[in-house]
């Protein structure tokens, strides 16, 4: 495969919280990688068309940008393909390609600046479409049923904007995509210690950017 490139519908998918790959995929993937590290340019393709779902929706949520995330996986992938052969198994192929996406997508962060403009046409559809997630980051503020979702989802997108790239990004991979503080801690490269604090930290930045708009 000469280049890595994702369909149009890849594009447009949904962002909606993903779950972890499962325990029982793991011996999927290490067939497929064996396959594309031994010229299967088709098993590669399957391991885009997997992760492709899991990884939009967390590039997405960290830059609520969907032409940033469409144009980001483009480089994961094609990143991916050419360091395949240096991938020895070490972790699991979903730890390995998380840490090539978390940090593509960090670097691209900080190019373009923290605080990047929001997309309010890509609200309905964002990150704080989970419920388990609006119950943490209001846990403190009681917020009723009462509340406009779609104001409330608008106020979180802006709230996640506003937190640094570390926090963000623990936001996102456990509150968001399900992750375990293990997992989260083998792809950022740090203890289990500094995922909960960071964690912590997070959840309490965000039920204070919430305040005024609950009170």
């Amino acid at each position: 495969m000469e280049e890595t490139t994702l369909s149009a519908s890849d594009a447009a998918l949904p962002v909606t919280p993903s779950e972890p790959a499962p325990g029982s995929s793991a011996a999927e993937d290490r067939d497929l990688v064996a396959r594309a590290q031994n010229g299967d340019t088709r098993a590669f393709d399957d391991l885009i068309r997997k992760y492709t779902p899991k990884l939009y929706g967390m590039v997405y949520n960290m830059t609520s940008n969907r032409e940033d995330t469409a144009d980001l996986l483009q480089e994961v992938f094609a990143k991916a393909y050419r360091s395949l052969n240096r991938f020895l198994g070490k972790s699991s192929f979903y730890t390995w390609i998380y840490s090539i996406a978390v940090n593509m997508t960090l670097n691209h962060i900080k190019k373009r600046g923290r605080h990047m403009k929001v997309s309010l046409d890509d609200v309905d559809t964002g990150i704080e479409n989970d419920p388990d997630f609006i119950a943490v980051t209001t846990a403190k503020t009681g917020v009723g049923r009462e509340v406009n979702i779609h104001e409330l989802q608008k106020r979180l997108n802006e709230a996640m904007m506003k937190l640094s790239e570390d926090h963000r990004t623990v936001v996102t991979l456990y509150d968001i995509q399900g992750l375990q503080h293990a997992e989260i801690s083998k792809i950022l490269g740090v203890s289990e210690g500094t995922v909960r604090s960071r964690l912590f930290y997070a959840h309490r930045q965000l039920q204070s950017y919430l305040d005024d708009f609950v009170k």
